[in-house]
């Protein structure tokens, strides 16, 4: 079977590529070169989706990828093949996707996963403006062996609102929620359903690889990272820290309790999603709900893990193509003061210090979020802090927080966007937090007033 690549406008086929048959580039996992009469087209081409869509399009929509798995992880094969798994409803919410790593996401599904396993595939298209993604794309979809459903929404919902119009949908027990442009690996679905289905409080996630924004490479990612997040509110990855390593008697086949998850997949018992209160819809398009979610599902009786024998390949973006609507920044700042309301209690001073911006930007209605919280019983962010993430920047116990500023010179410590370890300066006080936040502890008070006298005299 042969198909042939579009503009995103639908108006002309750009190149042949084997969907079934030997690839060009990529196979393997493999980067790709762009010729050199294509670069032009490449670079002018790559504001389209924020990747290297010219390199997709010469990787077959159907590349093999080899098996990533630890050989602990291949020898659960058996286990997993004997046990009686749920069933899975797939959710993919995609807006201008680009058409060779949608069906990439889709292929890789369909060849790497048992089908008797999934109950559907749901696809949300919110609002793309591209031809390609209408009619062509339905038409294609009735050629995969799946059971799959695809509703095109008439407004733009952003992230979090389609993600709820699939779920709606779902038939599944379990919801498994992707990215568009993704690439499932041998073996990834039944560690993620075997976790769910053994304790339906479970929300897990896979190991999440790299697929190169440039090549479309795809790179191994360390199974010994988790998900943790900064005084910003932002999400990062960080080493799993000794007790965890401990806790799991050194046996990396199996999973990570992890403080906080990526977002972009997951999968998490249908029921258990709703019982804790799904999404909240309150949020604005993308960006915050996987914090939110992660603090929700701990402080409210569930635990978050990474599976290491399930890998997903994803092509992580420099930035985002898409529109906010108000500023990126307006979106993310409403989300996180969203998330900081609800959830952090007194800690919430802390992303305030730090994103003072935040303060400013209308937060909507808590009330149904504060009543969840309180409907739930569930536990302090205190707790949190001190129970899943002793790691966190964020500490569970201090004595202030605030600035330290000199009388005289009216200069204010200011760590001047160094990292850790490395020495401080000063500067103008502005009184906006950010840089010269200064947190206290009482232990270390006498240590630090020693430190702020040399520093000024």
């Amino acid at each position: 079977m042969i198909i042939k690549t579009i503009d995103n406008w639908g108006n002309y086929p750009l190149i042949t590529v084997p969907a079934f048959g030997p690839p060009m580039h990529g196979e393997g996992g493999t980067g790709v070169d762009v010729p050199d009469h294509l670069v032009k087209n490449k670079e002018r081409r790559f504001v389209e989706n924020q990747f290297n869509v010219v390199a997709s399009e010469l990787i077959s929509v159907n590349r093999s990828l080899p098996d990533y798995r630890s050989s602990k992880c291949q020898d659960k094969e058996e286990l997993y093949r004997s046990m009686t798994l749920p069933k899975v409803s797939i959710i993919i919410v995609f807006h201008n996707e680009a058409w060779t790593t949608l069906l990439r996401t889709l292929h890789s599904v369909v060849n790497r996963s048992p089908l008797n396993l999934i109950e559907e595939l749901i696809l949300v298209d919110d609002l793309s403006d591209r031809p390609y993604l209408r009619k062509p794309l339905d038409t294609y979809l009735k050629r995969l062996p799946i059971t799959i459903k695809i509703v095109h929404l008439k407004e733009r919902s952003g992230l979090i609102r389609a993600r709820l119009t699939g779920s709606e949908m779902a038939k599944g027990k379990i919801l498994l929620f992707l990215d568009a442009h993704v690439e499932v690996t041998d073996g990834w679905l039944e560690p993620l359903l075997a976790r769910v289905a053994e304790d339906r409080k479970r929300v897990v996630a896979p190991i999440i690889d790299v697929i190169s924004d440039d090549s479309f490479e795809y790179v191994t990612a360390s199974d010994t990272t988790w998900g943790g997040f900064n005084w910003h509110l932002n999400f990062r990855w960080y080493p799993v820290p000794k007790r965890e390593l401990q806790r799991r008697g050194g046996d990396r086949s199996l999973p990570i309790q992890t403080p906080t998850i990526a977002g972009g997949l997951f999968a998490i018992d249908k029921q258990f999603f709703y019982d804790i209160g799904s999404y909240d819809e309150g949020m604005e398009v993308w960006g915050g709900e996987n914090l939110e979610i992660s603090f929700r599902v701990w402080m409210c009786g569930g635990s978050l893990e990474i599976h290491p024998c399930s890998r997903v390949g994803h092509v992580f973006r420099k930035q985002t193509p898409y529109s906010f609507p108000g500023g990126t920044a307006k979106v993310i700042h409403h989300n996180a003061k969203r998330t900081a309301e609800v959830w952090m209690d007194e800690y919430k001073q802390f992303f305030y210090n730090m994103v003072p911006a935040a303060k400013h930007v209308p937060s909507g209605d808590l009330t149904a979020r504060q009543k969840l919280r309180n409907d739930l019983q569930c536990k302090s962010f205190r707790w949190y802090l001190e129970t899943v993430y002793p790691e966190a920047p964020v500490p569970a116990i201090f004595h202030s927080l605030g600035y330290i500023a000199s009388q005289a010179t009216q200069k204010c410590i200011d760590t001047m966007g160094k990292k850790d370890g490395q020495p401080v300066g000063l500067g103008h006080c502005h009184g906006a937090g950010g840089n010269q936040v200064i947190l206290v502890f009482l232990f270390y008070l006498y240590n630090l007033v020693r430190t702020i006298t040399k520093l000024f005299y």
